[in-house]
C-alpha cells in the first residue's frame, strides 16, 4: 500500500486466464446425413418405379440387374473359354450343341451354331420380336378356321356350342365345356361321349396346321356334400387323360403332349362352383 499523502498510483495487476479453445470436430456427420439423403431418394425412386411400370418392364429390369452367365458344360474342341462355342451364337447364350438355352427345347429352337448368311445367301433369321408375331398369327388362323371366321367352317352348329377360344402368354387355349343337354362325358365318369370323340378329333385337324406342343388341363365341378375322400381330384385327371388318348388317335402325335393336368374344383369358370358349365376342358397350343 502507499503511504499517506502519496500521490502514486497503486499497480493493479490483473491475470487474464486464457482458455484454449477446442479442438475441431470433423465432418463425419455430414458423410452419414448424405449416405441417408441418398438412400432415402434411391427408395423414393424404387416407390415411383413399382407405380409406374407394367409387370412386364418390371422383368426387364430385374433381369438387367441379374445377367445370366453363360457356362460351358462340355468341350467343344476349340481352346477358347467356351469350348469352341461363340457368346453371340443364335444372338443368346453359348450352344454346344446339346440343345438350345431354352428350358424347353423345341426341333424348330434347338442349337444350330453361329448364325450367318446361308449357302444361298440367306440373312440370319429374323429377331424375337417378328418369331412371336409370326407364331401369334399363326394361332390367330387355327382360331379363325376352327370358329369359322375365315370364311371356311368345320364346326357344326351343335358343336360350336361347347367351343371357346382365347389367346394368352401361353399359347391359344381351346376350351370344351358341357351344356345341360350336352355333355362332354358320361355323368361322374370319365367315359368320352361320341360329341367328345367329334370334338378331339376337329381340334387335332386344325392343331396339324402349326408345331406347337399341346398341354391338355381338365376340371371339374364341386360336390355339393364334402367328403373325406373327394373324387375330383381323380375325376379331372382321368378326363384329362381321357382327352389326351383321343387326341393321339385322332392323330397328334405323342411328343407334341406336353403336360395332362387335372385341376379338381379349384377353378371354377363361373361363379357357382356347382354349375355343369364348370365341367371343362382346355387343350392348349403352347407358344413355347
Amino acid at each position: 500500500m502507499s503511504a499517506p499523502g502519496d500521490n502514486t498510483a497503486p499497480v493493479i495487476i490483473k491475470r487474464k486466464k486464457i482458455t484454449k479453445a477446442e479442438g475441431h470436430h470433423g465432418g463425419a456427420w455430414k458423410v452419414a446425413y448424405a449416405d441417408f439423403v441418398t438412400a432415402m431418394m434411391a427408395f423414393f425412386l424404387l416407390m415411383w418405379l413399382l407405380n409406374a411400370t407394367t409387370e412386364k418392364q418390371r422383368k426387364g429390369i430385374a433381369d438387367y440387374f441379374s445377367p445370366t452367365i453363360p457356362i460351358n458344360r462340355i468341350s467343344g474342341g476349340g481352346e477358347d473359354s467356351f469350348g469352341g462355342d461363340s457368346v453371340f451364337s443364335e444372338n443368346t447364350l453359348a450352344q454346344n450343341g446339346i440343345g438350345a438355352t431354352n428350358r424347353r427345347a423345341t426341333e424348330s429352337r434347338e442349337a444350330r451354331g453361329e448364325i450367318g448368311p446361308g449357302e444361298d445367301g440367306s440373312d440370319a433369321p429374323p429377331p424375337d420380336g417378328e418369331v412371336d408375331a409370326e407364331l401369334a398369327e399363326s394361332l390367330k388362323q387355327v382360331e379363325e378356321l376352327l370358329l369359322g371366321r375365315a370364311g371356311e367352317s368345320r364346326v357344326s352348329e351343335e358343336m360350336n356350342r361347347h367351343i371357346r377360344t382365347r389367346v394368352t402368354d401361353e399359347g391359344l387355349i381351346i376350351e370344351l365345356f358341357d351344356l345341360n343337354e350336352a355333355r362332354l362325358f358320361d355323368p361322374g365318369t370319365s367315359e368320352p361321349m361320341p360329341l367328345l370323340e367329334e370334338l378331339a378329333g376337329l381340334i387335332a385337324s386344325v392343331a396339324d396346321l402349326v408345331e406347337n406342343g399341346i398341354a391338355v388341363d381338365a376340371h371339374t365341378r364341386a360336390r355339393p356334400v364334402v367328403l373325406a375322400d373327394s373324387p375330383v381330384w381323380d375325376l379331372s385327371t382321368a378326363r384329362a387323360n381321357a382327352m389326351r388318348r383321343l387326341l393321339e388317335a385322332s392323330g397328334i402325335k405323342r411328343g407334341r403332349l406336353r403336360r395332362v393336368t387335372g385341376h379338381a374344383d379349384r377353378k371354377p369358370a363361373v361363379s357357382n362352383p356347382l354349375a355343369i358349365r364348370n365341367n371343362r376342358l382346355e387343350v392348349i397350343l403352347l407358344k413355347s
